[in-house]
This record gives C-alpha cells, sequence and structure tokens, in this order.
C-alpha cells in the first residue's frame, strides 16, 4: 500500500455529479461553483432560512449572496435566522 495514497473517506468523489448533504438528507450536484440560493434550493431549505457549511467540525454562516466550491461530501445545515430586534 502507498503511503501518500489518500484514504478512500477523504478521496474526492469522481465524475461531474458529487454528493452533498442538506440537513442529513443526501443530494446530487453538479461539481463546480454553486451559489447559495442554489443549494437552498435544492435541499428545500426556505429562502429567509439561515445556510451553514460544516467546515472542519464547526459551523461557518454563508452569505444569502454567496458560492461555494462543490467537490462532494460538502455539509449543509439551515436554520431560523436569529431575530436581531430586541
Amino acid at each position: 500500500m502507498n503511503p501518500n495514497a489518500i484514504p478512500p473517506a477523504e478521496a474526492p468523489e469522481k465524475g461531474p455529479f458529487v454528493t452533498i448533504t442538506i440537513n442529513n438528507t443526501s443530494r446530487d450536484i453538479h461539481r463546480g461553483r454553486a451559489t447559495v440560493a442554489e443549494i437552498k434550493a435544492l435541499g428545500g431549505v426556505p429562502v429567509a432560512d439561515e445556510l451553514e457549511e460544516v467546515v472542519q467540525g464547526k459551523l461557518t454562516p454563508l452569505p444569502d449572496d454567496g458560492a461555494v466550491t462543490i467537490k462532494g461530501g460538502e455539509v449543509f445545515i439551515s436554520h431560523p435566522r436569529d431575530s436581531g430586534s430586541s
């Protein structure tokens, strides 16, 4: 076995379509750049909800007008936005 080989769990997915997880549901999406709006639509996430990506075990908020480079295996979680009014 090659000591420099990438373990299978960490190897990037092959092919034009990859699998991501949105709110614990697997979804197939085209590899490459995807807007936050596209990811929300794919996962059935309400437009008003906040979408966050799990990066190295931490939630990273995504701006509504932002985009993510999809390589496969990304995990996204949505939730209603926190009310900022007092």
